[in-house]
């Protein structure tokens, strides 16, 4: 469940008569608990209680009780030996009429109402496997907001089918944006009363919802008519009570869809939160999901921190701005100075959204204004920062409509905040109808003329402002010489998952720059056009993406068309996760790069560091790799640079099944040991390798085919593989039916095979690799080294290699794809003595029987990263050191430094062939 999902539940538990001994269960019901769960909970058979309740091991311990004993329950409950024996994370009591509860690990505790408690759900998520951030708990009404608004969405929806139609579809979001702002305004006085909204549709609506679509088209109406039209207009005289909105929100039809009785019920409580507390920058991330049929499914996962954010703001612009008023100090010449340069600072996001960066970006900036403002003694001044400073690009037109809400009521809570009520209501109202937030496609729309560089004035003003999405918003202002900062966080999409336009899309901008762009992921198309656009204009660029663009095949096909342009990586986060509010916080991997053109500034890369902040270090160059020391492109080879064997594919089947046998197949065969022995191997992918599954495979050499033709069991597989390649379109495999008697390949160790795998998991901290026989062959699912020196398995088994491969080769999610061509034939290794090789070899040894120690334990067995025996690890770790003192003559200090040194010697290596 998500976090939306949890507070819908209970919020719907508190609506319902309390009933004491269903309680509980119901309770854990609402944080995602099975059936299942609950059952072994009634029974006893899982629940741990000591006092009556229900107490769930490393969870909660919970009771209700009689009215008035709430104190002494909880009390009972926290000093109860079954809550410190099960490890409960929470206590709670209740009964029924208020609730008190505590969270064991931190000593916070809670105490409301009965019915007020889903507005401490956030409290609670825990439970549900969500980590309680800081951000999220002050979410809260946000995600309460969100859920009461998708219930009457949905609500909406199937009361009127009509409007979730395409051709109704902008019409509805539209509908929904006018609630949100009705919503905040009248408990934020920009309505002349409180409550203006919500009190005047429960007084003019019939009960049954019958007219409530007409009341609010009326107050729609009243919103978008001047006061001096208002006569002609003839308006409800409650209706007259709205003051004019206008600036295109309320502007176009008044039409509302029709309400049930329940719809409107949705809609009084919807209207009974408290909208002071909205948080334009969370909200609208979420809420944007509300109208996105397939983002509605996961509604409230899409989460975005402020703290994440703030990773790719504060490198970008807002650290120099705090610098530069920490060092104009008092000086009035200065800090004027420094508002002057802010004023003129635009902030563009070409996939903004519901906003979210745009909105943070703003109120930090008006933040520093303010400190400004205050120390030249002009605290009430009004801002110079004009919310068309803020430009984005989104292709849903709700998102875009949502993104200017969101900016506008930022604004309005930064003017309150910083000049009070009264300063900020007389400049409210009405709306300003410019358009700075273009509905359309980024990758497709020229940013040039939705950002220029340079110019002034307004040249487009939308008389529709949110009704009518917009190809292209060209907006300027005076700010010439001002600086444009490009941020976001753009779609990522796989080559794999991309649809036929966007692959169209990618192969447009990187036409002539990129020898095979339809392998890149579709965010290089952001990093590509932010390229392009900085070479226009002063400014930066940081964008967020998952960490394959620094990674494997991408590297090659994207960085050099942008570091052709004159780009470089001015800062970077390497890989950490982007959390979300899902149930155990599945979260994404992803980097920020920062890009610069012509900038001195000394580059910074920053890392998560064992407590998980930010450790910054350094450099004049940072790498595409997110290293630092050189910006070297690692390129595939087609032999090894350094002295080292030959590393192949296995064994392509070609087969439809046939030549590949299980044990229980194998068994079946009417064959005798001899020609078992003759006709049959051991065969081994990476499943097979990692988790000892077993699989076998005919073996059919040419001088014994006529033998085999002779067994029934093996001709008839013979031919159903000569039939199948024969059948294909492929004249390579009509070609092969010639030797349907064998797979595509027939490689095998004369003596040995030293084997890895071509997919493993980046959980394990070494690659699985190991020793075949000669009687034990691959797929192509495995990468072996054919009768190689032992001593090349202790290269393969370090984590110097698990460093490279993670780092130069293609992702599969967070799973590794191995490559001869990129990963092996690219390795730097140092000149071997025969004493070195000779070291490594028994390191290798080493390895083979610390693992030997364990049989039958398989790789994976062996290698989970809670469960390696101590004996594989110090194996491991004695392999570690053989290989880096031949490296450096020491240990190195951690993997940054083991990559670094790898792409010197990459760079010297490649240099060296090149010259």
């Amino acid at each position: 469940m998500n976090a939306v999902e949890i507070e819908q539940a209970i919020s719907e538990l508190a609506e319902q008569p309390f009933d004491a001994a269903e309680f509980p269960y119901a309770f854990l019901m609402a944080f995602g608990n099975k059936d299942t769960t609950i059952k072994r909970l009634r029974t006893g058979a899982s629940n741990k209680s000591d006092l009556g309740g229900v107490l769930q091991t490393n969870n909660i311990h919970l009771a209700t009780c009689a009215t008035g004993d709430i104190a002494a329950t909880l009390t009972a409950l926290r000093d109860s030996p079954a809550t410190t024996r099960a490890k409960a994370k929470f206590i709670l009591a209740t009964d029924g009429i208020d609730l008190e509860a505590e969270d064991i690990t931190t000593g916070e505790t809670i105490a409301c109402r009965y019915t007020d408690f889903p507005d401490h759900f956030g409290f609670f998520l825990p439970l549900a496997g969500i980590s309680t951030v800081k951000q999220i708990r002050e979410s809260a009404f946000d995600i309460r907001a969100t859920s009461r608004l998708n219930r009457l969405y949905v609500e909406l929806i199937k009361d009127n089918p009509d409007w979730g139609s395409a051709e109704k579809r902008h019409d509805m979001n539209h509908f929904m944006a006018r609630l949100i702002f009705c919503f905040f305004a009248e408990d934020t006085d920009i309505f002349v009363s409180d409550n203006l909204f919500t009190a005047t549709i429960d007084q003019m609506a019939n009960r049954d919802g019958s007219n409530t679509h007409e009341v609010i088209g009326e107050i729609f109406r009243a919103m978008n008519t001047a006061i001096p039209k208002r006569a002609e207009a003839k308006l409800p005289r409650w209706a007259d009570a709205f003051p004019y909105v206008n600036g295109g929100l309320f502007s176009g039809s008044t039409e509302a869809p029709r309400f049930s009785k329940i719809a409107q019920r949705y809609l009084s409580h919807i209207g009974s939160l408290d909208w002071t507390q909205i948080n334009p920058d969370i909200f609208g991330s979420m809420i944007q999901a509300v109208a996105d049929e397939e983002e509605r499914s996961v509604l409230g996962m899409h989460y975005t921190s402020v703290p994440n954010i703030l990773k790719v703001l504060n490198p970008l612009f807002l650290d120099d701005l705090r610098a530069e008023l920490e060092a104009a100090g008092d000086n009035a010449r200065k800090l004027a100075n420094l508002r002057a340069r802010m004023a003129k600072i635009r902030v563009f996001d070409p996939a903004c959204g519901s906003g979210n960066f745009l909105v943070i970006a703003y109120k930090e900036m008006r933040a520093i204004e303010y400190e400004i403002n205050k120390r030249r003694g002009e605290p009430l001044r009004r801002t110079d920062i004009p919310l068309t400073n803020y430009r984005g690009i989104e292709l849903r037109d709700f998102s875009a409509e949502i993104a200017r809400l969101a900016l506008i009521i930022a604004e309005y809570q930064c003017d309150v905040t910083y000049r009070g009520q009264k300063e900020a209501l007389a400049e409210f109202l009405p709306l300003d109808a410019q358009n700075w937030i273009t509905c359309g496609n980024a990758l497709r729309l020229d940013w040039l003329s939705v950002c220029p560089p340079t110019g002034t004035g307004v040249k487009f003003q939308a008389e529709d402002l949110f009704m009518s999405p917009l190809d292209q918003a060209q907006i300027d202002f005076a700010n010439e010489g001002g600086e444009t900062y490009i941020c976001g966080n753009p779609p990522y999409l796989g080559y794999t998952w991309q649809s036929k336009k966007q692959k169209e899309e990618i192969k447009r901008i990187f036409s002539g720059r990129s020898s095979s762009p339809g392998f890149l992921d579709y965010v290089s198309g952001w990093f590509m056009k932010a390229a392009e656009w900085l070479t226009f204009s002063p400014g930066r660029a940081a964008l967020v993406s998952t960490n394959s663009i620094c990674q494997g095949q991408s590297v090659p096909l994207m960085w050099p068309a942008i570091f052709s342009l004159g780009a470089e990586i001015e800062f970077a986060h390497t890989s950490f996760k982007w959390a979300n509010l899902a149930s155990h916080n599945a979260g994404i991997t992803v980097v920020i790069v920062g890009l610069s053109i012509g900038s001195s500034k000394t580059k910074v890369l920053y890392e998560i560091g064992p407590d998980g902040a930010s450790v910054a270090r350094h450099g004049t160059i940072i790498s595409p790799y997110l290293t630092l020391g050189t910006k070297t492109v690692v390129e595939k080879a087609r032999s090894p640079l350094s002295d080292v064997s030959i590393m192949e594919f296995g064994n392509k089947p070609s087969d439809g099944g046939n030549l590949l046998l299980t044990a229980e197949e194998v068994e079946n065969l009417p064959l005798d040991q001899a020609q078992r022995d003759r006709f049959l191997r051991r065969i081994y992918g990476s499943q097979e390798f990692i988790s000892g599954l077993v699989r076998y495979c005919i073996w059919v050499e040419d001088k014994h085919l006529a033998e085999a033709m002779r067994i029934p069991a093996l001709a008839n597989r013979i031919e159903r593989v000569r039939e199948l390649r024969l059948a294909s379109r492929d004249k390579g495999a009509n070609a092969l039916a010639r030797r349907a008697h064998q797979l595509k390949l027939m490689r095998i160790g004369q003596s040995h095979a030293i084997a890895v795998a071509a997919i493993s998991s980046e959980n394990r901290e070494y690659l699985p690799c190991g020793l075949l026989t000669a009687r034990e062959t691959t797929t192509n699912k495995l990468f072996a080294l054919y009768d190689a020196p032992l001593w090349n398995m202790a290269l393969i088994a370090s984590r110097l290699h698990w460093v490279w491969i993670g780092t130069v080769c293609v992702r599969m999610r967070t799973d590794f794809s191995y490559s001869n061509t990129l990963g092996w034939n690219t390795f730097p290794v140092p000149k071997l003595t025969e004493k070195n090789r000779a070291d490594l070899t028994a390191a290798a040894e080493g390895i083979l029987l610390a693992r030997e120690a364990h049989f039958p334990a398989t790789i994976a067995d062996l290698y989970d990263p809670e469960k390696m025996p101590e004996n594989l690890r110090a194996a491991h770790d004695h392999n570690d050191e053989v290989l880096e003192r031949i490296y450096i003559g020491r240990r190195f200090r951690n993997d940054t430094e083991r990559l670094e040194k790898l792409f010197e010697m990459y760079t010297r290596m490649t240099t060296k062939v090149s010259a």
